[in-house]
C-alpha cells in the first residue's frame, strides 16, 4: 500500500543481511509506524510485525484486523480472544521460514509478555534489540523526514515567540503554555509538552508548569514541542522580564558558547560523548560544571527522544542524516535555570540548525 513501506523494509533487510539477522520482531511502536506506516491499538492483545527475509506479516487481535487494513497490504495472521495467539504465531513463523536456532532482533519498546511470547516459540533463538537494524535506519534521516522536521521546527519558533510575546505581569506559566497550545492546534498539529519556567522555576530541568506568576525581573525559560504531520519538534529558548541582572547575562554568555562549541564539534565520523565534551568544557571551565546535570543531546525522529545520545559515555559514531538536539544548560537554585536547545540535521560538512528563531535572550 506504501512504497515508503516497501523501500524501509527493503532497506531492513539489507540491514538484515549484514547483519546476520533472520528475524526482526517489532511491538506496536514508533518503529511500526516508521516500518508499515501502521499504529495499531495497543494493549494486553498480542500484535506485533514480523520481518524475515523472505516474508514479513503481522500477527493481529481479529478485532483489529479491518481497521489495520487500511494502512497496509502485508499479510495478517488473525487470532481471536477465544482461541488466543499462539496458534496464529506459529503459522506466522512457519511461513517466515526460519533456519534452526535463528538470529532474532527483539524491539526494545515491545511489551515483555509479547516478546516472551515469541522468543518461548523459537527455543534456541539467539536475540538483541534494535541497535544495528531498524535503530540504525531511523537514525539516518531521508529527505521526505527532513522536510517534516524542518516543517515542525519552523511552527515551533511560531509558538516560542507567541509565548514571549504573551508574557505581562501576572501572567501564569499555565496561561502561556495555553498561548503557544493554541499555535499546535490553528496550524493542525498536537502539543506534546509545553515547559514553562519562571524565576527560579527553570532551575529544574524538568519543571511542570504550574500557576507561578511573572513578575519584574524574573528569568523565562521557554521548552516546547509540537506534532506536526507525525514529526514532533523540541526547542529551548530563555527570556528575562525587564532589566536582565548581570548574573543571567554571564550565565547566558557561557550557555551560548557551550552551544557553539557543540556545533562547531558536530560532524560526520565524530563520537557523540565528544559533543557532550565541547559544550561541557565549556561550563566546567567557566565554573559551573556542577549546575549542568544532564546530557548535551538526544535524538528526534518520529519520536522526541530516541538514538543517538550525547552522552559523556556514548561511543556512537555520528553519521550524515543524524538528527539531534544540543542542548546545554546552567540551573542556579532559587535564581534561574537557562538552557538552549537546537535541533540540527548532520550533513557532510557539519550541523545544519531547524529552527529558524535566533537563540538571543528575550528581553521584555
Amino acid at each position: 500500500m506504501s512504497s515508503l513501506s516497501d523501500q524501509r523494509l527493503a532497506a531492513l533487510r539489507e540491514r538484515m543481511a549484514a547483519t546476520g539477522t533472520d528475524l526482526v520482531a517489532i511491538g506496536p511502536s514508533s518503529h511500526m509506524i516508521y516500518l508499515a506506516g501502521l499504529d495499531p491499538h495497543g494493549d494486553e492483545r498480542p500484535v506485533m510485525l514480523l520481518v524475515a527475509p523472505g516474508h514479513a506479516g503481522f500477527l493481529m487481535p481479529a478485532l483489529n484486523v479491518d481497521s489495520a487494513r487500511q494502512k497496509t497490504d502485508l499479510p495478517f495472521f488473525p487470532w481471536r480472544d477465544d482461541d488466543g495467539p499462539d496458534a496464529a504465531l506459529a503459522d506466522l513463523l512457519k511461513a517466515s521460514d526460519l533456519p534452526a536456532n535463528p538470529s532474532v532482533v527483539i524491539d526494545e519498546t515491545m511489551r515483555a509478555d509479547f516478546a516472551l511470547l515469541l522468543l518461548d516459540a523459537l527455543p534456541g533463538a539467539s536475540r538483541r534489540f534494535t541497535d544495528d537494524t531498524v535503530g540504525f535506519l531511523r537514525a539516518r534521516k531521508d529527505d521526505a523526514e527532513y522536510r517534516l522536521l524542518k516543517a515542525s521546527a519552523v511552527l515551533n519558533d511560531e509558538a516560542a515567540q507567541a509565548g514571549f510575546d504573551a508574557l505581562k505581569p501576572g501572567i501564569t506559566e499555565e496561561e502561556v503554555a495555553a498561548v503557544i497550545r493554541d499555535v499546535y492546534k490553528a496550524a493542525g498539529a498536537s502539543p506534546v509538552f509545553t515547559s514553562i519556567c519562571f524565576a527560579g522555576n527553570g532551575a529544574f530541568p524538568h519543571h511542570h508548569t504550574g500557576q507561578t506568576q511573572l513578575k519584574a525581573g524574573d528569568a523565562v525559560l521557554i521548552d516546547i514541542g509540537g506534532r506536526l504531520d507525525g514529526y514532533p519538534s523540541d526547542m529551548t529558548r530563555v527570556g528575562y522580564f525587564g532589566a536582565p541582572s548581570e548574573e543571567f547575562e554571564k550565565v547566558y554568555a557561557v550557555v551560548e558558547s557551550a552551544v557553539q562549541a557543540a556545533l562547531a564539534a558536530a560532524k560526520p565520523g565524530v563520537t557523540a560523548k565528544m559533543i557532550d565534551k565541547a559544550a561541557r568544557d565549556v561550563i566546567t571551565e567557566a565554573g559551573y560544571g556542577d549546575c549542568f546535570p544532564h546530557r548535551t543531546g538526544h535524538g528526534l525522529g518520529i519520536d522526541i527522544h530516541e538514538p543517538p545520545y550525547m552522552t559523556a559515555t556514548s561511543e556512537t559514531v555520528l553519521d550524515e542524516g543524524m538528527v539531534f538536539s544540543i542542548e546545554p544548560g546552567i540551573y542556579l537554585p532559587g535564581k534561574f535555570g537557562l538552557r538552549l536547545e537546537e535541533i540540527v540535521i548532520l550533513r557532510a560538512d557539519g550541523a545544519e540548525i531547524l529552527s529558524d528563531m535566533p537563540r538571543d535572550a528575550v528581553i521584555r
